[in-house]
């Protein structure tokens, strides 16, 4: 720290005001020893991008994307090839004021725009879910219509599906079961 700093710091300090000090350079990103005199310095948090139920939203390269609750849900993440991704967690029955199951995919295809898709990860409850709930969706079944339901995983064609609803390969899409809870998912930096 620059002595003109120092003074402006220690002037502020006894006069009782708060002052706002700009470093530049580098630091070591561990603690500092104790009794050095430094302090520690730790790296930035990591941008952390909450996608709930019926939303669509999307992540910058080198954050994490969190779903939470997802239970009965699927998250469908694109991954850009320039980094980053889009989010998506659809929902078997619509939140109110939310995407419904046949509007989450258009919706993400619409946010990914003409961008280039690295993949898609298509994860949570697989064997609650039929394909054609990404075309028409739970709700919009009138009385006496016949709801589909799933018999087992179809994990082909939920590929099959997401891959159709977002424009992309259906290589590029893979459909993962996991357990109740917290999705996190990592995205690398650009």
């Amino acid at each position: 720290m620059h002595a003109r700093s120092l003074r402006t710091l220690s002037s502020a300090a006894a006069a009782g005001t708060a002052a706002v000090v700009c470093l530049t350079g580098t630091a070591a990103a561990h603690p500092a020893a104790p009794g050095s005199g430094r302090a520690a310095v730790s790296a930035p948090a990591t941008a952390a991008t909450v996608i709930t139920e019926g939303q669509v939203k999307e992540a910058p390269a080198g954050g994490v994307i969190r779903y939470p609750s997802v239970t009965s849900c699927l998250t469908v993440t694109v991954h850009l090839r320039g980094g980053g991704a889009v989010g998506a967690h659809a929902s078997l029955f619509q939140v109110p004021g939310e995407l419904r199951s046949d509007q989450i995919l258009a919706r993400a295809k619409s946010v990914t725009g003409a961008r280039a898709v690295a993949s898609v990860e298509v994860q949570g409850a697989v064997g609650a879910w039929h394909p054609s709930y990404f075309g028409k969706a739970i709700e919009s079944y009138g009385d006496g219509e016949q709801v589909p339901v799933p018999e087992g995983q179809d994990v082909p064609g939920l590929a099959a599906a997401v891959a159709r609803g977002l424009g992309v390969a259906p290589d590029t899409v893979t459909v993962t079961d996991v357990p109740d809870g917290d999705q996190v998912v990592p995205l690398p930096r650009a």
